[in-house]
């Protein structure tokens, strides 16, 4: 029995060993993507997001990415992918991902902090600013420091508002049952948004959308 015991013991010290040498191993992965077509993926992002991943005013606003938050840029690729949130180009581009490949570009977009590129209508900031730490509670509508933070710089899946272009803000929130919630059965996070987006006058996305064009 004792030597059953030592056996045991010795099988259970072997067994740790192995998982943990296995768990270092897999820390040491070689990424299944070569630094050459990470480059590359992220120079085709640039075309439109730009190099600085500020983003770029067109007929249809390129949002900023610069400074988003990683679990949030990783969650939109994947909702474009399942089709949950409508975008043709975006569905394209974030369909020849891999998740590893998608969490490195989030990574990278994450790590850039460029000055905002303003733009935004500078008399509608001091309402806005109100807005966006208040709120409207006659209609319901929270303030959005709630969830984005004080800094409006998000977190986890929670987007960096902070610098966003401020037409992109207001087309979002216009079209949002338009583009979002597709898939009512496999919601994220966003979906708490709905509501608000519905509630919103378009004077009110005006002046929340310069408050946080501005803001660093």
């Amino acid at each position: 029995m004792k030597f059953t015991r030592l056996q045991l013991a010795l099988q259970t010290a072997i067994l740790a060993v192995v998982f943990a040498t296995a768990g270092r191993a897999e820390e040491r992965e070689v990424p299944p993507f070569s630094t050459r077509d990470l480059q590359a993926k992220i120079a085709y992002c640039q075309l439109c997001h730009l190099p600085s991943g500020q983003g770029f005013r067109a007929a249809f606003p390129i949002p900023r990415l610069a400074g988003q938050q990683t679990e949030y840029i990783e969650n939109q690729l994947r909702a474009f992918t399942e089709r949950r949130r409508l975008h043709p180009i975006m569905f394209t581009v974030a369909h020849s991902l891999n998740p590893a490949m998608q969490r490195a570009i989030a990574e990278h977009f994450r790590g850039l902090n460029p000055r905002p590129i303003g733009g935004a209508p500078k008399e509608l900031v001091a309402v806005g600013k109100k807005l966006y730490e208040e709120g409207v509670p006659d209609a319901d509508i929270p303030p959005c420091v709630a969830c984005h933070g004080a800094e409006a710089k998000g977190n986890g899946a929670i987007p960096r508002l902070a610098g966003q272009l401020d037409d992109y803000i207001i087309n979002k929130l216009t079209n949002w049952n338009n583009e979002r919630g597709q898939d009512p059965a496999n919601p994220d996070t966003s979906a708490i948004m709905q509501p608000i987006a519905h509630r919103l006058t378009q004077a009110q996305m005006a002046a929340v959308a310069a408050y946080l064009n501005y803001l660093e």
